[in-house]
């Protein structure tokens, strides 16, 4: 299957390389890619430099971020969410239309330092999966995966065995069905993947994440995920 996705950091990077792993093609989309591959520096975590990684993935296309939604049969939204608006305004909505959206950002401000809130008028009310299938009314948005380290996003078996549970919010059910089967690639169980229902529930997937950062802060470390008790 061909596969873009928008962002460079270290969410997009992670998808993109367990994506091509699974055999699946890849365009990864980026603002300016003369300067994405000019860049040398690290990001804020010590990462090396996209350009570095994308020599040792060079199976990995890199293109503007419309050529990333013009590729892809399903798209897959790892952008700042304070950001995403303007990057899927970028990818232009003609190329979204009718496509699977995967989003798992979260509309976080680190402006007034760590740990970063949610931005207002993002959150409470309203999302920010709400806002992009508002929007891109033809897109077929499914936010997922937004609640946990990208690690654990695509490989949910790094821990108890992959028994923690994983949302989906989303107003096209077969969209969902669609996202599911990728997420079954990935290692999640059925079980463990629950349907919150229309793209509204987003809000709450979106509004555990001022807890998980916390969680976050404590452990010093991503590898920890949530399970349902009933």
């Amino acid at each position: 299957m061909k596969i873009g996705i928008f962002g460079t950091g270290t969410v997009g990077r992670t998808f993109a390389e367990k994506l091509i792993g699974l055999g699946h093609e890849v365009t990864i989309g980026t603002r300016n890619v003369a300067e994405k591959l000019a860049d040398t520096s690290k990001d804020y975590m010590g990462n090396p430099p996209f350009s570095d990684w994308h020599k040792s993935n060079n199976k990995i296309r890199l293109g503007t971020f419309s050529d990333a939604a013009a590729f892809g049969e399903i798209l897959i939204n790892a952008t700042n969410g304070a950001g995403t608006l303007t990057v899927l305004d970028s990818a232009g909505a003609k190329n979204l239309a009718g496509k699977v959206l995967i989003d798992v950002s979260n509309p976080l401000d680190p402006s007034h330092g760590m740990p970063p809130t949610l931005l207002p008028h993002l959150s409470n009310t309203t999302s920010l999966g709400e806002m992009i299938q508002k929007t891109f009314p033809e897109a077929r948005v499914v936010k997922t995966l937004n609640t946990m380290w990208c690690g654990l996003m695509v490989n949910p078996a790094l821990i108890a065995g992959g028994d923690h549970v994983n949302f989906l919010s989303g107003n096209d059910n077969e969209a969902k069905s669609e996202v599911k089967r990728l997420l079954y690639q990935f290692g999640w169980k059925d079980e463990c993947l629950i349907d919150l229902g229309d793209i509204t529930s987003a809000r709450g997937a979106e509004a555990y994440l001022p807890l998980w950062l916390r969680i976050w802060g404590v452990t010093k470390s991503g590898a920890f995920n949530i399970r349902m008790v009933q």
